[in-house]
């Protein structure tokens, strides 16, 4: 009896001195107040941790119906992690599942693939590490940052819009420090078909990102977070920027979406910056995706399916007050290109989103309203404007 309390105790050990934030995309090792096991000798060592995310949301009819149109009752995320090592620190993996519909590609793909992560890494230096597997690729900040980082409850619509998500393949990933400031290049060659497809073409993605620390690096890795939850004592500042380049991809997202009615080659670029300093955080991303011929048309040329061309800019800012409640803004847009405009249109989304953090972002209720905006044109009237409220809240270890 002694010896199974003594596991338990080992198992739910949490391990107080490290931080709670996801950095960058390798496995969590000895980061996260999981439950944990390593064996004596450290020759294994795994972490399991879950967290989910219930809400409950509503859209009024229009800008100047407030009527409810639109009501959101559901569970938006419920995950599985486990990370962990095999014979030492240099060989690690990590596995997530997802157990929510919207977790699971069903509206895409028509089942649910509950796999998001599973990937192995060898780190032979402290600077330096591969993955092979299917993980996120190296694309903009805020979509490399775990959903479980947000100041939001979701992430924007730019992100939405043009992200790049996960993908199966190689991976490589270089940081190091000159002087102060931090620098780091990401790369990865991957399917370009999302996740966890059976058969795929000749056509490959080659995604790039190169990130900055000029002001040295955040503490905990908070540039992997949203807010500045360690309340910089000085200014830190975070840069990145990259590409990737999908050939002969079959989805209206690249690695998201529905099927193409034809592949195409898709280009995505992006850019971000985000600034910390005494718990003001400020964080911005731009994003434009390139095709040529971007509608596509089935065989008797009834239906369309195409890519979203065009671009978009998201900028938030929040502040971290006393006791851990957090105020935030967010502003967002896209804009069609004139290839796609009488398909899509510009929209904009103004939001205002207050959060309070029992244990930091692992635990925390976040309350956020916006309005959508269709069109250009702010006019409560405008067709397509309408209202919208979302409660969540999160728990997780």
């Amino acid at each position: 009896m002694r010896h199974c309390l003594a596991l338990l105790c080992i198992c739910l050990l949490p391990m107080l001195s490290v931080a709670q934030t996801e950095l960058d995309e390798s496995a969590m090792i000895y980061t996260f107040k999981g439950i944990q096991y390593a064996t004596k000798d450290t020759s294994f060592y795994i972490s399991f941790r879950f967290r989910m995310q219930p809400r409950m949301g509503v859209y009024s009819t229009s800008g100047d119906d407030l009527n409810i149109d639109e009501v959101e009752a559901r569970i938006r995320r419920l995950r599985m992690r486990v990370d962990g090592f095999i014979i030492n620190q240099k060989l690690s993996y990590s596995i997530q599942l997802s157990f929510a519909r919207a977790d699971t590609d069903f509206e895409n793909s028509g089942f649910a693939n509950i796999i998001r992560d599973a990937v192995i890494f060898y780190k032979p230096h402290k600077n330096f590490y591969v993955a092979f597997g299917q993980n996120k690729l190296p694309g903009n900040r805020q979509r490399v940052n775990s959903s479980g980082q947000l100041q939001f409850a979701d992430r924007s619509l730019v992100n939405n819009t043009f992200n790049l998500d996960r993908d199966f393949g190689l991976k490589a990933y270089y940081s190091t420090k000159i002087g102060k400031m931090g620098f780091g290049l990401k790369g990865a060659v991957s399917t370009g078909d999302g996740r966890s497809v059976n058969f795929t073409d000749n056509g490959l993605a080659y995604t790039f990102r190169g990130e900055l620390l000029p002001l040295g690096l955040f503490t905990n890795g908070g540039d992997y977070s949203e807010g500045d939850m360690e309340r910089e004592p000085k200014p830190k500042l975070a840069l990145g920027a990259g590409y990737s380049h999908n050939s002969k991809a079959i989805r209206t997202g690249g690695q998201l979406g529905k099927d193409l009615f034809e592949a195409r080659d898709i280009g995505t670029f992006f850019a971000d910056a985000l600034l910390k300093y005494k718990g003001w955080a400020l964080a911005g991303e731009f994003m434009s995706r390139n095709a040529d011929n971007p509608i596509t048309l089935n065989e008797d040329s009834t239906l369309t399916r195409h890519i979203y061309k065009g671009w978009g800019i998201n900028a938030q800012t929040s502040y971290l007050f006393e006791k851990y409640y957090e105020l935030a803004m967010r502003y967002s847009i896209i804009v069609p290109h004139a290839d796609i405009a009488h398909l899509e249109q510009q929209t904009e989304v103004a939001e205002i989103g207050a959060t309070k953090y029992v244990n930091g972002h692992r635990i925390k209720v976040q309350l956020n309203v916006n309005y959508t905006v269709r069109g250009g044109n702010y006019a409560l009237s405008t067709p397509g404007n309408r209202w919208g409220a979302l409660l969540q809240v999160e728990v997780g270890i």
